[in-house]
């Protein structure tokens, strides 16, 4: 065994020794660089509450697991897969000697599915934590309650080790688990911030500047964080350009997409008098050592990806780091001696950070979790004990769509179960997406095909082409490559062929070969599903209703369907941009995505053609297939379109002429002063609107068109719901004209709150009393002049004739000479004539 440097976390390691054997629980805190993940392990081995049993360790990526056993095994002077041993997607290094396996998440996840109580691990230690990965959010959760209900033997032991997280509040989630710290950091980091006025330029430029000053600062390799690929790819082409050429000097990527051992290459000690400039995404923030670091860049951005529930796609946004993770960034600069970190924002901008990123839960595809967790017998995840619980409308969408994918059934009381189909699904370790899309090619007797597809979209697109085709990506798999990514997807799609079984034929009944790619991305993404907007275009829309669009030049523009397997958006745009296609042939909905059809009978109204249409809609989501005519729709289903149609566009599409908006305010005016004001209808346009199925459908006979609503007289139609009765009591409460002194009938308007007759005021000579309607419900009189205009508005007409009728003589008489203006009006005889008429 190898002498390791001492580390601040040797300090701890007998606490953590003794507290682990006194509870089931642990948490241990400790700043990056301190050594937990390489130090805790093999300090528990040998414990007496161990005994045989193994030590699992998760790590969140796939390049940290490694490294990490690799670094065990070095102290131990063993050769991986002793007693140390990994085990990471395609690849595994372990033995029947291994004690600490460490293992990335999802792994776990899979190992408790299959054995609840994990017997023979005495040991589960969650590392790098405060990533709150949804994987080790649900193996904690899973952990947990097989501990519970099926553990049998020695307890299982949980430890949680993190280098930000709030230790406090976590205990208390596990019961009040007891938390140890260091507070200790291997070497010191000085902090160097931005000043605010250098913020402007783009991320690139200024990473790029900061990294040519850094290399003159410092004599050790540098580690830039940077928010993704393009970026990286970005400062690369800067540095080329700018930097002289140092034969002394590396500039080496890091990130995801990259091969393990082109990842390797990146993490490796370089050779003497060798810099390295190490461009990396947030991959590097784990517990990876990058040998010979002195200082780091840190560009403050992270790509996070999103689920939108809206869209039911994953984004990746670009957004600033938390608190948290600016502090395990520049840990990253102080892992083998006193180091530097360049901040590219300002302190000002540090204070107004988040504390903590947000968990993965809250903003993840929840899919994969809901098909585990039905698979592991929880209907709900309220029946487990979580850090953050996954919110519950993405949860019930992910419900949906495993249900849409035939994976679970609909129980009583809004439960749920996996079907046969589901638990195969959930037996594959990939996206329940892309396990639907596996076992659909088998039972077609296409899994070879389907393999190649499930693997190429279970990385990122492995071309840099605008062209969407996902046959381009087929054709390259299947070359004679030898890269490390092509090397890697025919692995993986050799694995899941090991996984799914053959079709005892290769015959496939209604499924051409060429159409084969087309049925299983439909398969897959049924609600992705695209039609051509107008032919030739490039605009198509989806089954879920949302628009996409190809490249100009794409040349998947020349078919009607596509079956699309990747998209990218923008949060605010209502389209979204296809990524990953192929064409589909829109005759399968017949055959073997006919499960995928709703045919529906509509009677509906087309705004192009005004006109009301009948016929069967053969969907796939909002897509139309086809659409055949009928000739005979049901009655009753002709009449609510046509209602619909009123609802929708108003009252106005009624013939409404003066005559009927009189009616329905005298019909209001003995409503409002009736004691009993339910003897009359409620004719408002709202009531109308919301009660159209009670007096519109006896008058639709005929009506198909727009033009032919304007034959319906809407006073004819109310005046029809009132009996002969009321209508006889409305002239004689509400009457269309009232006969003044003159003898004139006059209009009485019910339009104002108090109704108005506007009347001559000659005609009213010799009357002393208010006229009044139903209810003895006084008139507003408008006293006009000859010329129309009013000179009096009363209530009162005896007060008007004692009072300022006086004034009104005494102005209108010389400019209406013509016309009578006697002194005492309610002595004179009513007249709607002028003086000369009246002696004639």
């Amino acid at each position: 065994m190898t002498q390791p440097q001492s580390l601040p976390i040797d300090a701890l390691l007998d606490p953590i020794r003794q507290t682990l054997s006194q509870h089931d629980e642990l948490i241990l805190e400790a700043p990056p660089g301190a050594g937990k993940t390489t130090r805790v392990p093999l300090a528990l081995l040998n414990q007496p509450w161990l005994g045989d049993q193994k030590i699992i360790m998760l790590e969140p990526r796939r390049l940290a697991a490694k490294a990490a056993a690799q670094r065990l095994s070095e102290q131990l002077g063993e050769s991986l897969g002793q007693t140390v041993g990994y085990r990471i997607r395609l690849e595994s290094k372990v033995s029947a000697a291994t004690r600490i396996e460490v293992i990335t998440e999802g792994i776990l996840s899979r190992m408790l599915q299959d054995d609840p109580g994990l017997a023979g691990v005495g040991l589960i230690i969650f590392d790098e934590f405060h990533e709150r990965s949804l994987d080790g959010d649900t193996a904690l959760a899973l952990a947990l309650q097989g501990r519970e209900l099926l553990r049998e033997g020695p307890p299982l032991k949980l430890l949680l080790m993190s280098a930000t997280l709030d230790g406090e509040s976590l205990s208390v989630i596990l019961g009040n688990a007891p938390v140890v710290r260091s507070e200790g950091r291997a070497h010191p980091v000085e902090l160097i911030y931005s000043r605010p006025n250098r913020t402007d330029s783009p991320i690139e430029e200024r990473v790029a500047r900061c990294i040519a000053h850094a290399l003159e600062q410092h004599k050790g390799s540098l580690l830039v964080f940077l928010p993704g690929q393009g970026e990286i790819r970005r400062v690369m082409t800067l540095l080329d350009s700018t930097l002289p050429t140092d034969p002394d000097r590396q500039i080496t990527p890091l990130y995801g997409d990259l091969s393990l051992q082109e990842q390797q290459q990146a993490i490796d000690v370089p050779e003497p008098g060798l810099r390295k400039v190490v461009l990396a995404t947030a991959i590097a923030e784990t517990s990876l050592t990058i040998e010979g670091v002195e200082a780091v860049i840190d560009s403050g951005l992270s790509r996070q990806a999103r689920f939108d529930p809206g869209s039911g796609m994953t984004r990746l946004l670009t957004t600033r780091v938390s608190a948290a993770t600016a502090i395990q960034r520049a840990g990253r600069a102080g892992r083998l001696g006193p180091g530097t970190c360049y901040r590219l924002w300002s302190e000002q901008q540090q204070e107004l950070l988040e504390p903590q990123p947000p968990a993965e839960i809250l903003h993840a595809d929840l899919a994969p979790l809901a098909l585990q967790l039905l698979r592991w017998g929880v209907n709900s995840p309220d029946e487990l004990c979580w850090i953050t619980p996954p919110p519950q409308a993405p949860y019930h969408q992910a419900l949906d769509l495993l249900h849409q994918l035939g994976a679970v059934e609909s129980l009583a009381a809004g439960r749920f179960r996996l079907t046969t189909h589901g638990e195969r699904m959930a037996e594959l370790p990939t996206h329940p997406r892309l396990a639907h899309l596996l076992l659909c090619g088998a039972r077609y007797g296409q899994i070879d095909l389907a393999a190649d597809i499930a693997a190429l979209l279970s990385e990122r697109d492995p071309l840099k082409t605008s062209q969407a085709d996902l046959q381009l990506r087929l054709e390259w798999l299947n070359a004679a490559g030898h890269s490390g990514t092509n090397q890697r997807l025919r692995r993986m799609a050799h694995q899941f062929r090991a996984l799914c079984p053959r079709s005892k034929t290769d015959v496939t009944p209604g499924l051409a070969q060429q159409d084969v790619p087309g049925f299983l991305i439909a398969c897959a993404y049924p609600d992705r599903i695209a039609r051509q907007r107008e032919q030739h275009s490039n605009q198509y829309r989806l089954s879920q209703g949302r628009g996409a669009q190809l490249g100009t030049q794409d040349r998947l523009g020349r078919h009607d369907w596509l079956a699309i397997a990747a998209l990218s958006s923008r949060q605010d745009s209502a389209t979204d941009t296809i990524r990953l296609a192929v064409a589909l042939n829109p005759a399968l909905f017949d055959t073997c995505l006919a499960d995928l059809q709703q045919r529906e009978q509509v009677i509906e109204w087309d705004t192009r053609q005004d006109r009301l249409i009948a016929g069967q809609h053969t969907r796939v989501g909002r897509l139309t297939v086809r659409y055949e005519p009928n000739p005979h729709p049901d009655p009753d289903q002709r009449t609510a379109a046509l209602v619909n149609r009123v609802r929708q566009q108003g009252l106005s599409l009624l013939h409404r002429d003066e005559a009927c908006e009189r009616l329905r305010q005298r019909v209001s005016f003995v409503r409002c002063h009736d004691p009993e004001p339910k003897r009359w209808p409620d004719w408002s346009d709202t009531a109308l609107l919301e009660t159209l199925e009670e007096w519109l459908p006896p008058w639709l006979e005929g009506i198909s068109k727009g033009s032919d609503f304007a034959r319906l007289s809407l006073a004819t139609i109310l005046r029809s719901r009132l009996d002969w009765s009321l209508q006889q009591e409305l002239d004689t409460l509400a009457p269309e004209r009232m006969q003044v002194p003159s003898g004139s009938s006059i209009r009485i308007d019910y339009s104002k709150p108090h109704p108005v007759l506007a009347v001559k005021l000659q005609e009213m000579f010799g009357c002393t009393d208010t006229p009044t309607l139903g209810f003895k419900v006084p008139v507003l009189l408008h006293l006009l002049s000859p010329a129309q205009r009013p000179l009096q508005v009363t209530r009162d007409l005896a007060g008007f004739w004692q009072g300022s009728y006086a004034d009104v003589r005494k102005e209108m008489k010389g400019r209406y000479p013509k016309h009578p203006w006697p002194e005492d009006p309610a002595q004179a005889l009513p007249t709607a004539r002028t003086k000369r008429a009246t002696h004639s």
